[in-house]
């Protein structure tokens, strides 16, 4: 499949401090094109118009019917009979059906209690349920549980949105924390590069000795390994952010190596993100989405309750209808000329409909202690991500006090060497200190927008961003 260039689509510029022009890809602009195009978030939209498709189908049981069936038998010359029957069903919400039909019947050999005037026989009545099937049937009680079903596809989109930008936003900030490892290891080769000629030509002079030029090299060598460490993982981070890149028509994006990520994306997370208190807490946590889900659940075992208890009822159907041999209009229905019928049946044990019921029971109470359990295990974990975002901002302090020391003494040991008093073993040791704690200083920023990301996908609030 072509790949498109992303350098076409993303157009903001930066101007660096030597007034050259790179591309910047902030976290908004990634976002809005995974929210827009990628394929999976175009999946969790099917969620929806599946489970709509499925409540069209469910009101289909209540959709009026026409039935008509026409039997004739002819032999040698004998009209043995010749049936008509045509029905018009209407169900209704509880267990009533309207019906109007018409027979015409005749032949020789016809059953007698078939038989209809010359012009057939009309008749409209009622059929009931008056014990099973009455409040509930499976038919209200497949309308009932699709209606819910729309509402929990909406969830299940939710949530799956919700997980998709969560692994969007930790690709992104994967990217940046080796973009600026990357940095920091190229700033600290070059450092080392000038460092070993600066070396060189004070042993040129002859104010340094042979073995600080051969320090330096193996210093220069050591940082050039670190920096190809880095870049390869620079580099795998951006084809993972690929992954997520996509235009319309499913046609996946790379980034060129022109396009680089905001470094000010942790300082600004909260603003990316929506993270202020006020923000993720305006809404009652009883609105999370995925206790929501677990509540239409219930919902919909509950109905299942209903129908299992449906079935412990005697069927009792009745049905009753007015009979007449034209239609002038409805006066030609009266209550002389009427067909009815009864139909009782029940089980001696019900065995099966009890088992039932029992089992529905069950799951009821199962899904009580799966959101009890679901409700506590979600406030917990905020909490949790609360103290150890909190954690990240301390540790933040401690790490840029760290770097500055670290940074001061490199500068003081360089003095000292270039005024004799030191050695190149030293400034070597002191600026690993300095790397390591720059190291950490990004990582820690990524740890921490990592974890603002984390709170906001337990909230479920991902996909409103």
């Amino acid at each position: 499949m072509k790949r498109l260039s992303i350098l076409f689509l993303f157009l903001s510029f930066v101007a660096t401090a030597q007034k050259n022009i790179s591309t910047q890809l902030s976290l908004e602009e990634y976002l809005g094109y995974v929210k827009k195009h990628h394929p999976v978030i175009k999946q969790a939209k099917l969620i929806t118009s599946t489970n709509e498709a499925k409540l069209l189908k469910a009101r289909g049981a209540f959709d009026p019917k026409i039935e008509v069936d026409y039997n004739r038998k002819e032999f040698k010359g004998s009209n043995y009979y010749k049936s008509l029957n045509s029905t018009f069903k209407i169900p209704t919400w509880y267990g009533i059906e309207l019906k109007g039909s018409y027979e015409n019947n005749s032949g020789q050999y016809l059953n007698p209690e078939q038989n209809t005037p010359e012009n057939g026989l009309y008749n409209v009545g009622v059929s009931v349920s008056l014990a099973k099937n009455l409040f509930i049937n499976k038919r209200m009680a497949t309308l009932k549980q699709a209606k819910l079903y729309v509402q929990q596809g909406k969830l299940k989109q939710q949530l799956l949105i919700n997980n998709i930008l969560f692994e969007a936003i930790n690709t992104y900030l994967n990217w940046l924390k080796y973009y600026q490892s990357h940095n920091v290891y190229k700033d600290y080769y070059t450092n080392a590069d000038i460092r070993l000629k600066n070396i060189k030509k004070s042993f040129n002079a002859g104010d340094k000795p042979a073995i600080d030029t051969l320090e330096a090299s193996i210093n220069l060598k050591n940082r050039k390994l670190d920096l190809e460490k880095a870049n390869i993982k620079y580099i795998k981070s951006k084809f993972e952010l690929s992954n997520f890149l996509w235009i319309g028509n499913n046609i996946p994006m790379e980034i060129k190596e022109e396009i680089v990520p905001d470094i000010n994306t942790s300082s600004n997370i909260d603003i990316i993100l929506n993270t202020s208190i006020s923000a993720l807490f305006d809404n009652s946590f009883e609105n999370h989405p995925k206790l929501k889900l677990l509540e239409l659940k219930k919902r919909n075992l509950e109905i299942n309750k209903q129908l299992k208890i449906n079935n412990l009822l005697p069927k009792v159907d009745f049905q009753y209808n007015f009979l007449a041999s034209k239609v002038d209009n409805f006066d030609a229905f009266s209550a002389e000329n009427y067909k009815n019928s009864l139909q009782v049946s029940v089980p001696l044990f019900l065995r099966k409909s009890r088992g039932d019921l029992k089992l529905a029971k069950l799951k009821l109470q199962d899904i009580d202690f799966e959101i009890a359990s679901t409700k506590v295990s979600l406030q917990n974990k905020i909490i949790a991500t609360e103290q150890e975002i909190s954690s990240y901002i301390k540790q933040n302090d401690i790490l840029k006090n760290l770097v500055n020391d670290y940074n001061t003494i490199v500068k003081s040991e360089e003095r000292k060497f270039f005024l004799g008093e030191s050695s190149i073993f030293l400034i070597n040791y002191r600026e690993v200190k300095l790397i390591e704690s720059k190291l950490k200083e990004i990582k820690n920023q990524y740890e921490y927008a990592k974890t603002k990301g984390k709170l906001i996908k337990l909230l479920g609030r991902l996909n409103s961003l």
